[in-house]
């Protein structure tokens, strides 16, 4: 007699599921790219990233931080410097945000594979 298995499951991991909502948000990616290299200030940010707007970049900055993965650090002045910096858990998104890189590298760009 043959044995049956289980069912599969072919559900979506919530958890997967809500960290590519996080970090798939408009411009999160970029955002998240750039402070992989270094700390930078709010300026440095949006120079790194040149049509994103400072709203836009404000708001992701604070649902960023809000989340743990960024972590924001003042600088007493004059003037006040604010400097953004990947958490650990910032961090702990390299690979994977390096290997989207080279997806996006290989199947994205006019000489790639595609």
């Amino acid at each position: 007699m043959a044995t049956t298995d289980p069912p599969a499951d072919h559900s979506c991991c919530p958890f997967y599921h809500e960290a590519v909502e996080l970090v798939g948000r408009r411009w999160t990616g970029a955002i998240l790219r750039v402070l992989m290299d270094r700390p930078m200030r709010f300026s440095e940010v949006g120079q790194a990233v040149p049509e994103l707007s400072d709203r836009l970049l404000s708001a992701r900055m604070k649902e960023l931080e809000a989340r743990g993965i960024v972590q924001r650090r003042v600088e007493a002045g004059p003037p006040v410097r604010v400097e953004y910096s990947l958490s650990e858990m910032g961090r702990a998104l390299g690979p994977a945000l390096n290997e989207l890189e080279d997806w996006a590298q290989r199947w994205l760009s006019p000489h790639g594979s595609a």
